[in-house]
């Protein structure tokens, strides 16, 4: 499926809006839900606003066959399901034990790891201006963890943190997903919207034996859930438009700018420490994404 560069670069902007809301809101609203049991109810939330949007604009006979997908596209999907599935997981667990205005920009350091697999894995040509893109954002991470005195103290402070592993350890995760995307709507030829389903679908499935072992005994919020639910499916679709128009080192830098709108709230609303630092790093990661986009 074939989408205009500059759709695609709006939907990737509209994307990290909504997901930066989103991420706030897991630590400001969901704060005591287990990770796993978090992800299944608001991706069966998000599965049942968006199943009739699919429905309505699918041509389901212009679906690739199961032949057409082979097993390298069948691999991609399971890709972006483990993918996306493991880095949910990984970060609210490190939103658990950190400030969002931390994790956040750690956890979203993503395109530092798409670069290289789209170029290994989708023979991808990557400017040089997109690598210096790349380099301006991990050096976002590095003032996000800064505190002033040693220089060294950002690098120890990343790698003795328990949060801060676990962000990396998501944005790795995340990495594989993203690549995993763009393989699937260009390569394999699924639209967007069978590519969101595949995704909300398969990511509750895999975490639901998790779930069930650790399910709260109290009542739900379903009203709180349902709305997380319509921002995720909106984020969702637009950023598989995104990986459908865009290379993944494109569109993976621009939808992981929501760390921005993730700090300003963690911030502001939440009162975290260290805001000015943190609104710098995020304003480097933007600088890398405009680098990345151009």
């Amino acid at each position: 499926m074939t989408l205009p560069l500059d759709f695609g670069l709006a939907a990737a902007v509209a994307a990290a809006v909504l997901w930066g809301g989103y991420l706030f809101s897991l630590k400001y609203s969901f704060s005591a839900y287990p990770a796993s049991v978090l992800v299944v109810l608001v991706d069966v939330a998000a599965l049942a606003w968006y199943a009739p949007v699919a429905a309505a604009t699918v041509d389901v006979a212009a679906l690739p066959s199961p032949a057409q997908i082979g097993w390298s596209g069948a691999a991609a999907l399971a890709a972006v399901v483990g993918g996306v599935a493991a880095g949910y997981v990984l970060f609210i667990e490190a939103l658990d034990g950190g400030d969002v205005s931390y994790v956040a920009p750690i956890n979203k350091v993503v395109p530092v790891f798409v670069l290289p697999l789209e170029v290994v894995l989708l023979d991808e040509t990557i400017p040089p201006l997109a690598v210096a893109g790349v380099v301006v954002v991990t050096a976002a991470v590095y003032v996000a963890n800064y505190r002033g005195g040693d220089l060294a103290a950002p690098l120890r402070r990343a790698a003795t943190s328990t949060p801060a592993r676990l962000a990396l350890l998501s944005a790795m995760a995340y990495a594989v997903g993203d690549v995993a995307k763009r393989a699937v709507v260009s390569d394999v030829g699924l639209p967007p919207q069978a590519l969101v389903l595949t995704s909300l679908v398969g990511v509750p499935l895999v975490l639901l034996p998790l779930a069930v072992r650790s399910w709260p005994d109290g009542p739900l919020e379903y009203r709180t859930f349902a709305a997380a639910g319509l921002v995720v499916a909106a984020a969702e679709h637009l950023t598989a438009v995104a990986f459908a128009a865009v290379p993944a080192s494109i569109a993976s830098p621009i939808v992981n700018t929501q760390a921005v709108v993730a700090v300003i709230l963690g911030g502001v609303v939440l009162g975290e420490k260290h805001l000015g630092i943190r609104l710098a790093a995020a304003a480097l990661a933007v600088a890398g994404v405009t680098m990345l986009a151009i």
